[in-house]
């Protein structure tokens, strides 16, 4: 047990699916980051393909044990929510009985396992909120909106358990005090942990042609064909857009938004453009590259409006418009993509990210109680 500031630390991560997206990039740099500061980390997952991960995932610098890969992820395209409760829970269940107590526990995405993981007295729980998903859910049937509602219900009673939350940004604590109101009133507020991104990993650009990246997962709420109707609408043809990014051919939503913006591609006189497809504007800025992003939420605090990239209306017009300043000053690019790059390192690289989490995890461990954070 950890017993001062600076001692080694036993730390379990709970990951639902440890692939390729934003999420996994944190909880990933998370490891990285705290087993440099001499903890003993291992991360617990129900999915890890050996052949679509981080590669830090493989290196050995910390352990990757998963636990219920056989569980379903879905019931006939239906019932995920469920099904990734009872993944988590059981990747709990095999922890708790698996493993000697741990120092500290930091858990993401699922809350659920929180109440399981407490059952040992001496274990503190660290959860980080990407975001609340009762958010995310589709409430467009009778059906739907009665069968989240007990999920909900746990959602925001679960994260309560915590020892400390963890946010990705002051838009995210300022939604979880909107959306939690029963644990905003009890006095439980987050403290904001922003993403960072390894910035040693980007070299100088050696040389800029103009041309567009839109890089998300293939979900409908990143709202890719922004970028497709946005582009359609500049007049010159010397430019490409590619789309790149998370697609998981196991999910259907991303099979169907693939075909979907294939359709609009078409539709828009585009296709004929490149098409592969949070942490993306902070790597794109460590790249030297500007940003183009919408004027809410996440962006806002990470993109500077006018120096290190544009942040826009969410209509086709207002990104079109972004994007053809580009096209007016060929040397735009560069010089805002080197101011990019200097803010980033300055303020998200994973060092500072590292030095905040392996201190709010051993003042949790030092604490007698819940850490509070303002």
């Amino acid at each position: 047990m950890a017993n001062k500031k600076g001692s080694k630390m036993n730390i379990a991560i709970i990951h639902p699916d440890l692939g390729i997206g934003g999420a996994e990039r944190l909880i990933v740099d998370a490891a990285v980051e705290l087993a440099s500061h001499g903890h003993n980390v291992h991360i617990f997952t129900s999915h890890h393909d050996r052949n679509r991960c981080f590669e830090e995932t493989l290196s050995g610098t910390f352990a990757v044990t998963v636990y219920g890969s056989f569980l379903p992820r879905h019931i006939f395209y239906r019932l995920h929510a469920v099904c990734a409760y009872l993944r988590c829970i059981f990747v709990a269940l095999c922890v708790l009985f698996n493993f000697p107590s741990f120092d500290i526990i930091l858990a993401d995405q699922v809350s659920v396992v929180i109440p399981i993981l407490k059952l040992r007295k001496s274990t503190k729980v660290v959860f980080y909120c990407h975001f609340p998903d009762l958010l995310l859910a589709k409430y467009t049937t009778l059906l739907r909106r009665i069968y989240r509602k007990p999920i909900n219900f746990l959602e925001e009673l679960t994260t309560g358990m915590a020892d400390l939350i963890l946010v990705n940004s002051n838009f995210t604590k300022s939604t979880f005090a909107a959306t939690f109101k029963r644990l905003d009133a009890h006095g439980v507020k987050p403290a904001v942990l922003y993403p960072a991104v390894n910035v040693d990993q980007f070299s100088e650009p050696n040389a800029y042609k103009l041309n567009f990246l839109s890089i998300n997962r293939f979900e409908k709420k990143k709202n890719i064909d922004l970028a497709i109707s946005a582009f359609a609408m500049l007049p010159s043809p010397d430019v490409t857009l590619t789309i790149a990014g998370g697609f998981d051919e196991r999910l259907r939503e991303n099979v169907d938004y693939l075909d979907q913006l294939k359709v609009l591609a078409e539709i828009k006189g585009v296709s004929n453009k490149d098409e592969h497809f949070g942490i993306v504007p902070l790597e794109a800025m460590a790249a030297h590259k500007p940003v183009i992003a919408c004027n809410s939420g996440g962006p806002v605090e990470t993109v500077i409006d006018g120096e290190t990239g544009f942040l826009c209306d969410p209509t086709p017009q207002g990104f079109s418009s972004a994007m053809a300043k580009f096209l007016e000053n060929p040397r735009l690019a560069e010089t805002m993509g080197a101011k990019a790059r200097k803010h980033v390192s300055g303020t998200f690289s994973t060092n500072t990210f590292g030095e905040r989490l392996n201190q709010y995890l051993v003042d949790v461990v030092l604490s007698n109680s819940k850490l509070h954070v303002e």
